[in-house]
């Protein structure tokens, strides 16, 4: 390394260059190949130093090696790369800023052994590279391909003078082709010091027709954007050119202004539909907005789809109806069986609708269990009123939207629930089913049970407005009818709106007759059947409802019979087999073993086993109350997953126990040697509800007292801590789940007597139903011996009590 000095070396020419110093110009971003004429702009002192340090010499040779950054300006040794040109200076201009524009030609390529960095200028020792070439037949095609490539580029980037062809083709050396073509190329400074730097020609041409080929590509892939944007561009404006043309000819032949095409349609569309007041003028508008748009837009879009939900609503269409009570009457015989008192209702409905001058009363809401027909029902209401029917599903509806509508705020938006069913059905007095209107939640979108008050008050509902819309469209002509299995999670402002009918559970001989008039001959048609090739007896449905379904409704039973007919149809086609006669003996080898075993059913006399009665959402269920002592220090233990009020219920049992102890002939001081534990199988269910307390202090008496509990016997009420039974809800369900079971008695509170007119009497035949208004009452029920009777002493100061106000109460 030669190191800086302040005196600019002596520099003599030699005829050999190989180990001379020459005067050495840094580059910024340009790479000067051998036998190519460039012209440079200089302006850096060192650079021009060294420009007339060449200009000296005889040759006028100097060595012009690229930058590795260009934006380096005072770069060193490390800062060039060590493979450049050395170069003959043509001509020197001087300019006017200081700048000299030179023009050089290079004459070949050289490596820098030492870089000497004065202060006045570069000088470099360097050693000439000799250039391999070869001349076998690969190159010559190497060569020719090459041509061809970069004769494609220039017809597709339209940036090189085609003149340049002409200097490309002749040119049989591949290192001069590959320098050539690098030169014309728009490449990377790496990329063109890496062509400078490759020694073999035929290398070096390799490198250049790849770097070729990638920039080819690139360049076909910018002339087809180019083109498609060209192409969208000249569409677009010749659209509008066309369309403006078409605007002015319909204004001259249309002296009133109307329209063709899209407009003029939608006009007619809105005119058709009878739309009126605000609605009309939102329509409108949106039309005039439509018009003054480009079709192409997301925005018209919108438009469209709104214009398409306005014209598309029965603002003026509506059903005729028809109420005939007679008609309607044979219509709720036909499609239902039993349900005498749901019908009367329904009936009642329907008179007050025909002779009522406003579209719309009440608001009907059928309760009841799964599988009853609160939908079926629905649908013969739509029937006897000869008006379109629609269901709306509202189980799992968390987003006020749905009721109200979405805002056109965003793609995507649409109308609520209520104006999508009546768009659907076409008329503006249809049936609109509620369904499982308990099963709406509320979260951070909103309340839909709010939004849904609007929807079924009278006096609001005329003005809906919904959000999609943002016009109001009247509801009072549609006929709106609810469904829940229960009520309990109904808000009360909604819950005033309603007039519940609740339907409960059918008995064993309801559903053998639903069965046959109903389910088994719709089934055998649809699976292909008929009355000769399946033929299921009377007694094989009671089977199949005693053994495979015990439910509240008949989904269950129809399932069932659904199998057997699959099982029948697969029977015949593989045996072609003619007639198959259901027997009750046979129905284990179409469903399988019984899923209700009979060890389900109440057993005989037990100690600290009480039959209790519950109502769910599915019916009426029976409910095992278990109770065991141990020795202990009077603990109370509950399990069974019991909620807060059966929790309380079991307290205030366990209080009553405690407090007449002695009159129940048990010891006073039990709790202070034993622990109580009261079980409630099924663990995995949640439990919850007051009904089950007396239920609880029987099995409780029962357990301390070590006497078992009267056989076949369950019961339902709530106590209190004076062992009055209070009223329950669901007698009816709970009655019907007793009967199911086999149970013989059934003891519940006095105060609810006035629900045995809902009890078939043929279950009533079967069931002996006893009313209880005190606990005392129970205890000599439960533990009825012959010849002997508990009598304590609240039920005798009861007793006093009714006999001296007896007069007063007459």
């Amino acid at each position: 390394m030669i190191s800086p000095t302040s005196t600019v070396p002596d520099l003599k020419p030699m005829a050999n260059f190989s180990g001379t110093v020459f005067s050495l110009i840094p580059l910024r971003d340009v790479v000067v190949f051998p036998q190519m004429v460039q012209a440079l702009f200089i302006s850096r002192p060192k650079s021009i130093a060294a420009l007339e340090q060449a200009l000296l010499r005889d040759d006028r040779l100097v060595v012009l090696v690229a930058q590795k950054v260009a934006e380096c300006e005072d770069p060193h040794e490390d800062d060039i790369y060590q493979v450049g040109t050395l170069a003959e200076v043509m001509q020197m201009l001087k300019l006017p800023d200081g700048t000299v524009k030179v023009l050089v030609e290079g004459s070949s390529r050289v490596s820098l052994n030492e870089v000497q960095d004065t202060t006045q200028l570069f000088c470099a020792r360097i050693t000439p590279q000799e250039e391999t070439t070869s001349d076998d037949t690969s190159t010559k095609t190497l060569i020719r391909v090459s041509v061809e490539q970069f004769e494609q580029y220039v017809k597709t980037t339209k940036r090189i003078n085609p003149e340049s062809l002409l200097a490309v083709s002749g040119i049989g050396q591949p290192g001069r082709l590959a320098d050539i073509i690098a030169t014309y190329l728009g490449l990377a400074l790496a990329e063109r010091q890496k062509c400078l730097e490759i020694i073999d020609s035929t290398e070096r041409l390799e490198y250049v027709s790849h770097l070729l080929s990638r920039e080819l590509e690139l360049a076909e892939l910018e002339q087809q954007i180019h083109d498609r944007v060209r192409f969208n561009l000249e569409k677009t404006q010749r659209e509008y050119y066309l369309r403006e043309k078409l605007r002015i000819i319909q204004d001259e032949l249309n002296s009133d202004g109307e329209q063709v095409g899209e407009i003029a349609e939608y006009k007619q569309k809105i005119a058709k539909a009878k739309i009126s007041g605000l609605a009309l003028d939102k329509t409108l508008k949106e039309l005039q907005r439509l018009e003054k748009m480009m079709p192409q837009s997301a925005e018209a879009g919108v438009i469209r789809t709104y214009l398409d939900v306005m014209v598309g609503l029965p603002w003026g269409k509506r059903s005729r109806d028809i109420i005939d009570l007679d008609r309607a009457e044979k219509i709720l015989a036909k499609d239902h069986y039993g349900l005498d008192k749901v019908k009367e209702r329904i009936l009642e409905y329907l008179a007050v609708r025909k002779l009522s001058k406003q579209q719309q009363g009440t608001i009907l809401c059928l309760v009841g269990p799964p599988g009853v027909g609160k939908t079926s029902l629905v649908k013969s209401i739509a029937k006897a009123m000869n008006r379109k029917f629609a269901r709306i599903a509202l189980g799992g509806v968390s987003d006020e939207a749905e009721i109200r509508g979405h805002r056109r705020t965003y793609i995507g938006s649409m109308p609520g629930r209520i104006i999508q069913s009546i768009k659907q059905v076409g008329t503006k007095n249809p049936v609109i089913l509620l369904d499982e209107i308990e099963k709406m939640t509320r979260n951070y979108m909103g309340d839909p049970t709010s939004a849904m008050l609007e929807v079924l008050d009278p006096d609001q509902n005329e003005h809906f407005t919904d959000h999609y819309l943002d016009a109001p469209f009247s509801l009072t002509e549609v006929a709106f009818v609810a469904t829940a299995n229960s009520l309990d999670n109904v808000p009360r402002p909604l819950y005033d709106r309603l007039e519940v009918i609740r339907i409960s559970g059918y008995t064993e001989e309801e559903k053998v007759a639903i069965a046959e008039e109903h389910i088994i001959p719709k089934l055998i048609s649809k699976h292909g059947l008929n009355d000769k090739q399946l033929k299921i007896l009377p007694q094989t449905v009671r089977k199949i409802i005693q053994e495979y379904t015990r439910e509240a409704g008949v989904r269950g039973l129809e399932r069932s019979i659904a199998s057997i007919c699959r099982k029948v149809v697969s029977q015949i086609v593989k045996t072609n087999e003619t007639a198959v006669r259901l027997a009750p003996n046979m129905v284990s080898k179409y469903l399988g073993p019984p899923k209700i075993l009979k060890d389900k059913e109440v057993p005989g006399p037990q100690v600290g086993v009480v039959t209790g009665l519950a109502w769910t959402e599915a019916g009426g269920e029976t409910l095992s109350v278990e109770v065991n002592t141990m020795p202990g220090k009077g603990n109370l233990q509950l399990t069974g997953q019991l909620g807060e009020v059966m929790k309380e219920s079991a307290q205030a049992a366990f209080s009553y126990l405690r407090s007449h102890a002695s009159d129940l002939g048990i010891e006073p001081a039990f709790q202070d040697t034993l622990d109580i534990h009261v079980h409630i199988p099924e663990g995995a269910t949640p439990k919850d509800g007051p009904s089950a307390g007396i239920a609880l202090a029987i099995a409780l008496i029962s357990a301390v007292s070590k006497r078992p509990v009267r056989a076949s016997l369950a019961m339902t009420g709530e106590i209190t801590l004076r062992g009055r039974v209070l009223a329950i809800g669901g007698l009816k369900e709970k009655v019907l789940a007793a009967l199911r079971a086999n149970i013989k008695s059934v003891i519940f509170p006095r105060t609810n007597e006035k629900d045995l007119d809902e009890i078939p009497d043929y279950v009533k035949e079967r069931l002996e139903l006893i009313p209880v208004a005190h606990l005392d009452e129970v205890f000599n029920i439960a533990f009825k011996v012959k010849g002997s009777r508990i009598r304590t002493r609240s039920m005798r100061q009861t007793h006093r009590q009714v006999a001296k106000h007896s007069t007063r109460n007459i």
